[in-house]
């Protein structure tokens, strides 16, 4: 069975270059706001976690992004968030972010969180953490 986390975004004039289209650095924000209402929905606090023995967080290590087709100005997209592979220091995800509701695929984006201390330095996802992302791990490859 596959875990799938849902998040429904609609694009604001804001989002949009002057011919009415998704700005291309703009899914990132998007991306960015499905993983954190993930997080939020498995029951971790980044705050708890920024604030706990001099600070940690999650932060993008990499992503690979392929633009498949423009979103435009008004259009309703989901982004659908997996969890790919849980690491020791690390977290993958693979994000398709879609049109609705004929759910037309626009962009999809594998992600690679790393846990870092403030400073910036690796750290080990405590476990209790990598647990809780461990069960949203997705059994499609």
């Amino acid at each position: 069975m596959t875990r799938l986390h849902a998040f429904p975004i609609r694009v604001y004039y804001e989002d949009t270059d002057a011919g009415g289209i998704v700005y291309h650095s703009n899914y990132l924000n998007f991306a960015e706001r499905a993983r954190t209402e993930l997080v939020r929905e498995m029951g971790i606090s980044q705050r708890a976690l920024l604030e706990e023995g001099g600070g940690f967080a999650f932060a993008v290590r990499g992503a690979n992004i392929d633009f498949i087709r423009p979103a435009k100005l008004d259009d309703l997209l989901r982004v659908e968030t997996q969890v790919m592979a849980v690491g020791g220091a690390s977290v993958e995800l693979r994000q398709a972010i879609k049109r609705e509701p004929e759910g037309t695929e626009v962009v999809r984006i594998d992600v690679r969180l790393g846990y870092i201390t403030l400073s910036g330095k690796p750290a080990r996802i405590p476990a209790g953490v990598r647990d809780l992302f461990g069960n949203w791990i997705s059994e499609r490859r």
